[in-house]
Parts: C-alpha cells; sequence; structure tokens
C-alpha cells in the first residue's frame, strides 16, 4: 500500500505557523523571517515533506522551472555546469530542466521549443554557435535567459558568463615557451565556436611573436574517439611536435589516448597541456598540467544574474568575464633546462626518474 503523502496542513502544524507560512517558505512569494523559515524546513524534514511543484504551479500562474541547454551531456564540463546549477536552484525553490543539443543547430532548436513548452520562470543557454538561436529571438526581453561559456567575445543581447578565453591560450602558451617549447600544436574542437578561436588566437599571437612562426591548430571536433583517430592519423603523417595545448577537455582526451596507442611518452618526447581541470588528470603516474576553467564561479555568476532577471531587474544586458588559471604538474618537459645541462650549465645532475614529482603549482 502507498505511504500518505504528507500535506501542507500537516507540516504547518508541526511547525506550529500558518498554511499561509509554509506555502511562502517553500514558494518564496513573501518573505519569511529566518527563524520562522528554519521552523518549517526542520518540520518538513521530519514528515518527509515534498513539495507539489505542479499544484503550486497551477495556482500561481507561473512555473519554478528554469531550462538548461548544453551541447554535450558527455562531456565533463558541462555536466559539471548543470550539476552546480541544479544545486543552487533547488536551493532556491526551482526545479530545473535539462536539455542536450548534442552540437546540431537543428536538434538545439527542437530542444528549445522544448523547453519553452515548460513555460519556464527562466533559461540558461550555451548555444552551439556564436548566434543567438532562432527560436530565442523573439523571447528576447520577454523570458530572463543567460548564455554561458560560448558566447561571442563582442557582447550579446542577453547576460553573458564566460571565461577570458583569449587569456586562456597565452597562459598555456606563455607556460611553454618559458621551458624552451618551439614546435608547438593547438589541439581544437572546433574553428566555428568562438571560445575555441579565442583561445588559438592568444596562444597563436604569443607564439608567433616569440618563435616567428605560428603554431599547428588540429581540428578534432567533440567526440573524443573520433578526435582520437584523428589526431592518430595527423601525427602518423607530421614530425612530431615538441608539445601539444589541447584546447578543451575532450580534445585533451583525445590527445592523450592517440599518444598512448602510438606508445609515445609525457612529457618526453611530447609534452601536453589540458584544459580543464579534473581528479583524474593529478591522478596519473604523470600529472597533467591544464587550464582550470571555475565551473563553479561560472555556474553561481549565471544563476544570480538569471535570478535577478527572474525578480524584474530590467537592466542592460550584462558580460561577466572570468579567468582561468594554470596548474602545472609534471607534463610538460623543461627543454631550457635541457639545452642548458646539454652546454654544461649545470652544477648538479638531473633527477632520477623515480624520484619525487615537482609539488603542484597554480599559474594565474
Amino acid at each position: 500500500m502507498a505511504a500518505k503523502r504528507i500535506t501542507i496542513k500537516e507540516v504547518a502544524a508541526k511547525a506550529r505557523v500558518s498554511i499561509a507560512t509554509v506555502s511562502n517558505v517553500f514558494s518564496g512569494r513573501k518573505p519569511v523571517n529566518a527563524d520562522l523559515q528554519e521552523r518549517v524546513k526542520q518540520a518538513a524534514r521530519e514528515l518527509s515533506y515534498e513539495v507539489d511543484r505542479a499544484a503550486s504551479q497551477l495556482r500561481s500562474g507561473q512555473a519554478r522551472v528554469v531550462g538548461v541547454l548544453v551541447p554535450d551531456l558527455d562531456d565533463v564540463f558541462f555536466t559539471s555546469l548543470v550539476s552546480q546549477l541544479e544545486v543552487m536552484a533547488q536551493k532556491d525553490g526551482y526545479d530545473i530542466i535539462i536539455a542536450s543539443s548534442r552540437d546540431d543547430l537543428r536538434l538545439e532548436q527542437s530542444r528549445l521549443r522544448t523547453l519553452l513548452a515548460w513555460r519556464p520562470s527562466g533559461l540558461i543557454a550555451v548555444p552551439c554557435s556564436d548566434a543567438v538561436p532562432e527560436v530565442l529571438k523573439g523571447e528576447i526581453g520577454r523570458l530572463p535567459m543567460v548564455f554561458a561559456d560560448r558566447v561571442p567575445p563582442t557582447g550579446s543581447m542577453v547576460d553573458t558568463v564566460a571565461v577570458d578565453n583569449r587569456e586562456a591560450g597565452e597562459i598555456a602558451s606563455r607556460y611553454l615557451l618559458a621551458l624552451g617549447h618551439r614546435e608547438i600544436v593547438l589541439a581544437a574542437s572546433s574553428l566555428a565556436i568562438s571560445p575555441i578561436r579565442e583561445r588559438i588566437r592568444g596562444a597563436s599571437e604569443l607564439i608567433q611573436a616569440e618563435t616567428g612562426q605560428a603554431p599547428t591548430v588540429v581540428e578534432l571536433g567533440s567526440n573524443a574517439e573520433r578526435g582520437t583517430e584523428l589526431f592518430l592519423h595527423w601525427l602518423e603523417r607530421h614530425a612530431r611536435p615538441s608539445a601539444v595545448i589541447a584546447l578543451t577537455n575532450v580534445t585533451t582526451l583525445s590527445t592523450l589516448s592517440a599518444l598512448a596507442r602510438l606508445r609515445i611518452d609525457i612529457p618526453d618526447p611530447i609534452s601536453v597541456i589540458g584544459f580543464d581541470d579534473y581528479p583524474w588528470m593529478s591522478a596519473r603516474k604523470t600529472g597533467l598540467t591544464a587550464i582550470r576553467q571555475p565551473v563553479e564561479e561560472i555556474a553561481t555568476a549565471a544563476w544570480e544574474q538569471l535570478r535577478r532577471r527572474m525578480s524584474g531587474d530590467q537592466a542592460a544586458p550584462r558580460t561577466m568575464v572570468l579567468n582561468t588559471s594554470l596548474r602545472a604538474r609534471d607534463s610538460v618537459l623543461d627543454l631550457a633546462t635541457r639545452g642548458a645541462a646539454g652546454a654544461g650549465a649545470v652544477d648538479e645532475p638531473p633527477p632520477r626518474p623515480d624520484g619525487p614529482a615537482e609539488a603542484e603549482k597554480a599559474i594565474h
């Protein structure tokens, strides 16, 4: 026999408050002081009370639902972003509906129409391309929305949150150049996406200025297995670079997989800088140097901007740009020191191969 559903009336009785107070605590329609809020929430927890979202939405005429669109749920960066948004939405009394466009423009239109059919209170989207999705153009000014991660560097008609992608490319290339690397390959996903173009731009301009030649860019797509095959094909037909900068976490995986297939060691003969910093990168025998995107800060900024819009904020669109940092581990070989050693400029022997790894550093 199904367990009896706990009602708002029972929560009110246990917390010794009115039904209206319980309703306001969970709907957020009217402010309730902190002591009463805690009494109501404690009573709800003890009774295992669950808010009936459908009923409350019918009564209020507004769905306390936020749509979230990302390009690919197989990409750890996007699942991490969604996870952070889900926590913040729940804390503020919202449910989220998640859709993936699979990086397909036509599927993106379909997914967005489905999300809009829920009549959400707001939308956070990571678009497929640099352009505002066609189905959203008529919603600008009516539906609160924020674009995250993939946003044009020149700005947008809606609030945006992204990282300084050009700076990210500069940080990675500056680190390699300082360690004596000159033959550098950039493993990109898609040149059609402005953040990737900006990362390439930042890295390329610095490398060109230092070496007099532009780095090689290899486009690997957003599928790790396909990217592995493409990079494997490239490595078999070209001279080996001294280093690779992988510009997304997917191309990082593709790069590592291709090098493993060819039994090429890291960092000697090829050094690697990855993108996005996850626990597995430091759990490897050779810890992976990586550019860290502040995923939690991106999600927090996107949610706070959306919440202000859902509360009636009519200010001009805001553009928020966050900074990345580099986590230096053991996957980049110091060619400058090696060169000096070859010239007899080093007074001490090189460290043993089985010696302690260099402590992890954060470089901003």
